[in-house]
């Protein structure tokens, strides 16, 4: 075992004394460490059943012959850190996640790893630090949200809070009703209801074979969701036994399996720059190119919200990931899971309860996945589009550009009615390195569709969006303006083309015209120059390739 570095021989004996200081019995001396990573924290609704999971994970694996050892991990709410500048620590805090997990299971030679994790970056990040590790690992996230009620009408958090801040602008709704849908919106703890960051990493890390099946839809609150907790901590044990580490299971293989299901359902347009991550960590290629490919090929069968009106319980009464596998199998990769069972053994028996939720292939809601690349002037490196949330009458969009140099500069116009119909939102200086930190956009994208401008107006920047954004919004657009991309040097009323279905995003102008704006316009000075976030900018690569470090 690797722990046997710190337990094993003479030589040892300060190490022991030690680890007997924290209450061990000798008869734990001989079991495998394994570490408990739990991104617990009360400012967060997806992680504040963790302290519970966490004691039926112990339970797993101290009943399996295991001694597991806790150890915290820092999250963010998304939601909480959304439209100001903490959102720019949101990216950032995947690459701390990731190197926190190597170092506590380096310094500790941790035998083997749960993750206890749920939200956005948090998931990505700490299946990263695993794979640079490459010690058997399982993960478990924490559930989605039960959805809120207003009445007979049911509540999410994107649609009726950040979406309401438009109608509540527009004159739609009113001070009370504002007043219950903030209250209501969010009625238990979970990831957010909808197929947004965090509930896609879910369903995309049980697809990958890091979860148990069913972990990823099945809501926070069940005790079906203590049950996969307690299993998880007896599986670990089993793969620390059988030494299966988790590059054994992510392969390219089992990547394009997660991008399959992640285009079947309609995910959100992150899990791009997470995937390439993860694939990273794994030593697998994977590109742009890879999503648009599998997308072309991918019907779309699941209508979630964002962009449909389905909730993560619906999909998970449904039959889960399982029934998804199972609707998609003659297209999937056979590939191990930790459970023991290859992706197809899950789909062979899993059940499919609602065929509307869950469609099969010849019955799509669209013919391709949830995300496009499209590639032009715009966007040498490629860019990104959640199509599967975009109406029909708005695939193909061209207007003038309204020009914004920060995410705070657009809200406001949007809000102050600065925005006409037919323009097209240009937010820039928000990717991975002029942000810094790649910011999400949904409280500007929300604001458009609250005010009923998302059918009129397209948006474009070289930050992201929020698994959460439907209509035209086209984000990751690289090379990003801090790398001199062209557009950092667009001007208002510049002609902008976005055609989806050709993957194609242009600006009209003549080559000598873009000669002669570089000389003439400046880039803009970094926005932050000390502390973590100057470094991140400083290291991080193009979105085009994940954001991840410099090798």
């Amino acid at each position: 075992m690797r722990s046997d570095k710190i337990k094993k021989g003479i030589e040892r004996m300060p190490n022991r004394a030690l680890l007997y200081g924290t209450g061990l019995h000798s008869s734990h001396m001989g079991r495998p460490f394994i570490g408990i990573a739990s991104s617990f924290t009360d400012i967060i609704p997806g992680h504040i059943n963790m302290r519970t999971l966490e004691r039926y994970i112990e339970r797993g694996i101290e009943n399996t012959g295991g001694a597991p050892f806790i150890f915290g991990v820092p999250g963010i709410c998304d939601g909480i850190a959304m439209g100001h500048l903490g959102m720019r620590y949101s990216l950032p805090s995947r690459e701390l996640i990731a190197n926190i997990i190597e170092t506590i299971a380096g310094a500790h030679s941790l035998d083997g790893l749960v993750l206890l994790t749920n939200c956005d970056k948090i998931t990505p990040g700490m299946i990263m630090g695993a794979l640079r590790m490459n010690i058997p690992t399982i993960v478990v996230t924490a559930g989605p949200m039960l959805s809120g009620h207003y009445g007979s009408k049911r509540l999410s958090l994107v649609r009726d809070t950040f979406e309401a801040v438009g109608r509540y602008k527009a004159g739609q709704i009113g001070k009370s009703e504002r007043e219950i849908l903030e209250q209501e919106a969010c009625p238990s703890c979970g990831s957010c209801q909808g197929l947004y960051t965090a509930n896609t990493m879910a369903c995309l890390t049980e697809t990958m074979g890091l979860s148990l099946p069913h972990c990823g839809a099945t809501p926070a609150v069940l005790n079906r969701k203590t049950r996969i907790a307690y299993e998880s901590g007896q599986k670990i044990v089993q793969l620390v036994e059988k030494d299966i580490k988790p590059r054994d299971i992510v392969t390219k293989k089992s990547l394009e399996n997660a991008i399959r299901v992640d285009m079947a359902l309609g995910g959100s347009s992150n899990t791009v720059l997470h995937l390439m991550a993860i694939a990273h960590e794994a030593k697998v290629k994977l590109t742009l190119k890879d999503f648009d490919r599998l997308s072309k090929d991918t019907p779309h069968i699941s209508d979630l919200r964002p962009g449909g009106e389905a909730f993560m319980e619906d999909l998970d009464i449904s039959g889960g990931i399982p029934g998804v596998l199972k609707s998609l199998a003659a297209k999937l990769n056979d590939t191990p899971t930790v459970s023991g069972l290859t992706t197809k053994q899950i789909a062979d028996k899993a059940v499919i309860y609602d065929y509307d939720i869950i469609r099969p292939l010849n019955k799509p809601y669209h013919t391709e996945g949830g995300i496009a690349v499209l590639y032009g002037n715009l966007a040498e490196e490629g860019c990104v589009v959640k199509q599967s949330a975009v109406d029909d009458d708005m695939r193909c969009f061209e207007g003038p550009a309204a020009v914004f140099d920060s995410e705070e500069d657009a809200m406001k116009a949007i809000l102050h009615s600065k925005i006409k119909k037919g323009d097209v939102i240009v937010i820039r200086y928000e990717g991975p390195s002029g942000g810094p930190g790649m910011r999400e956009m949904l409280s500007p994208t929300s604001a458009l569709v609250g005010m009923g401008l998302h059918k009129h107006v397209a948006l474009i920047t070289d930050g992201r969006f929020s698994g959460g954004t439907r209509g035209p919004c086209i984000g990751h657009i690289s090379p990003e303006a801090r790398a001199g991309g062209l557009i950092a040097y667009l001007k208002n009323g510049d002609k902008i083309k976005i055609d989806i279905s050709r993957r194609k995003i242009e600006v009209a102008l003549t080559q000598s015209e873009v000669v002669r704006r570089k000389k003439t316009m400046k880039l803009l000075p970094p926005k932050v120059k000390e502390g973590y976030l100057a470094h991140y900018a400083n290291m991080v690569t193009s979105a085009s390739t994940g954001a991840v470090f410099k090798d």
